[in-house]
């Protein structure tokens, strides 16, 4: 498998933002993550960038750019070997909360008391570097420090759309807590195994190839106490019911792949099925978003 990615530049925020927003929605094929990123030159301009599994509609996106006067889209094509070769080059630890996420070669350097996540790099989307697994994982350590009364702890979760797994490992890490990781990229999914098992919770993270709630094993292991989702905001959207009938009462949902400008709308979509919103975490132009349901 191969990885595209379609980058451009704005002068501007808010085009980019928007234009970040409809890149979205694009179809055959859809994108498997976003980015919208200040370009750290002090030239104010922005990039908004795809990541696809298969080659893009150029002239969808040459659209695009021209609708929000942006440059022309700048198509490429990374093999798997390449790719991952530039990854492991860039990764570095990351910090948020408790957690450190570090590939292995790392491992030496993480102090005693942080929770370790060793995630290598991989075709597979979420190796913890993204503001929006960084803002997830914010969240799941303030949920352990002020979620569930004392002498509780979730029991079930579940991490949906979960990449490399890294929010999995660490619910499963922090509370002992059984989880279903689904994904419905079947690179996410070895991905995740890969990342479980060398994590040491194989016994407690079940991986499988789902999409949202459709799997017998997902709707078998619910009601969940906590979902992990960090896809992207027009899914979440569409997922509020099915979040909803899933997850107990005054169990939380973590939310993220949603830029800031877009966390009212995806608030309001699971206000209007009974949750809500406990705190939020703003990670330069991305959001997360921990609810509650009431």
């Amino acid at each position: 498998m191969s990885t595209w990615t379609a980058l451009t530049t704005l002068s501007e925020e808010t085009a980019a933002q928007a234009l970040a927003a409809q890149m979205e929605a694009l179809l055959s094929p859809s994108p498997t993550g976003i980015g919208c990123f200040e370009i750290e030159d002090d030239s104010g301009r922005w990039e908004v960038g795809g990541y696809f599994t298969e080659k893009p509609d150029e002239v969808a996106l040459a659209i695009l750019a021209a609708l929000h006067e942006a440059r022309p889209f700048a198509v490429s094509k990374l093999n798997d070997r390449d790719w991952v070769a530039k990854v492991q080059r860039e990764l570095h630890p990351i910090h948020a909360g408790r957690f450190t996420v570090h590939g292995a070669h790392d491992i030496d350097t993480v102090p005693g008391h942080r929770v370790s996540l060793v995630i290598e790099a991989a075709m597979a989307f979420g190796t913890g570097h993204h503001a929006s697994t960084q803002g997830c994982l914010w969240l799941l350590d303030h949920l352990a420090r002020r979620g569930w009364p004392a002498g509780r702890r979730p029991r079930r979760a579940i991490d949906i759309g979960s990449g490399t797994g890294v929010l999995a490992i660490a619910a499963a890490k922090i509370w002992r807590a059984r989880v279903v990781a689904g994904d419905i990229d079947p690179v996410a999914v070895s991905t995740t195994r890969a990342n479980v098992a060398v994590n040491g919770v194989s016994g407690l993270v079940q991986v499988m190839q789902a999409s949202g709630f459709r799997h017998p094993i997902v709707r078998r292991e619910a009601p969940y106490d906590l979902v992990l989702a960090n896809i992207l905001a027009a899914p979440l959207r569409r997922m509020a019911p099915d979040i909803a009938r899933h997850l107990v009462p005054g169990g939380y949902a973590v939310l993220s792949g949603l830029l800031r400008s877009q966390a009212p709308t995806v608030m309001a979509s699971f206000a209007a099925f009974g949750f809500a919103r406990v705190s939020e975490r703003r990670i330069g132009e991305w959001s997360a978003l921990l609810l509650r349901r009431v």
